[in-house]
């Protein structure tokens, strides 16, 4: 039987690298694509380069770095803006929602999907980011799914599906998959500061702590901090 081909946004995250994991476990013909955006955690790209690299197979990183001073507006893109601390589900977090991120990067690498003749494109966005991040959310996969299709009619594979598989899954349900396919958690990065190790304080971090603590599963992760905070949901 023919692997299928598929082209997974991987950003060296919890998410993405757990996403890629279960894909290969699932027999995919994977190829991976990152962006440097000039994120101030462009750390992360070597992560996936891990991932890609201990799955051995194809990794492509998108330099977007101009898209920075466009999209400034956002902690992640610009350092004057303070990435925020606590829940991941506080208002405070839309500090650091990136604007049209994800689908100018689920664009990109259509691209290559359709040059490659792919018939999937994956993602790893999950249900604990509805709260903030619009691109992430169930109405934007559907669009999306419709609009690459339209826009590629003729040249797409004509079996072609978006896969979102943690559309509705949490934090916690992708750490245990992660545990299940042999992800080395230690080589994932989520911090959003970008440091030499995790803050422990930013909204990514609280998740990544949180998850591991819900799972039952021992976090390997070095953090500068470990405060607590109230779940604002």
């Amino acid at each position: 039987m023919t692997k299928p081909k598929t082209v997974a946004v991987v950003s060296g995250g919890m998410d993405s690298v757990t996403l890629a994991y279960m894909l290969h476990n699932e027999g995919h013909d994977l190829i991976l694509i990152s962006f440097d955006y000039g994120q101030r955690h462009k750390k992360e790209l070597e992560f996936a380069k891990l991932c890609a690299d201990r799955l051995g197979v194809p990794h492509h990183v998108v330099d977007l770095s101009g898209l920075n001073a466009l999209v400034a507006n956002s902690s992640l893109t610009n350092s004057d803006i303070d990435v925020p601390d606590g829940h991941y589900a506080a208002e405070t977090m839309k500090k650091t929602v990136v604007a049209n991120r994800n689908s100018i990067m689920m664009n990109i690498a259509a691209g290559m999907a359709v040059t490659f003749g792919a018939r999937h494109l994956a993602t790893g966005v999950h249900g604990g980011d509805h709260y903030i991040y619009p691109d992430c959310r169930p109405a934007f996969i559907k669009a999306l799914d419709t609009l690459l299709t339209v826009a590629n009619e003729g040249f797409i594979d004509t079996k072609f599906t978006v896969l979102a598989p943690y559309l509705y899954w949490t934090k916690t349900d992708i750490a245990t998959v992660g545990d299940m396919v042999g992800v080395p958690w230690e080589e994932t990065w989520s911090c959003y500061k970008g440091g030499d190790i995790h803050c422990g304080a930013c909204g990514t971090c609280f998740e990544r702590r949180e998850a591991f603590v819900e799972a039952g599963i021992a976090d390997p992760t070095l953090y500068n901090s470990l405060p607590e905070y109230v779940d604002p949901r």
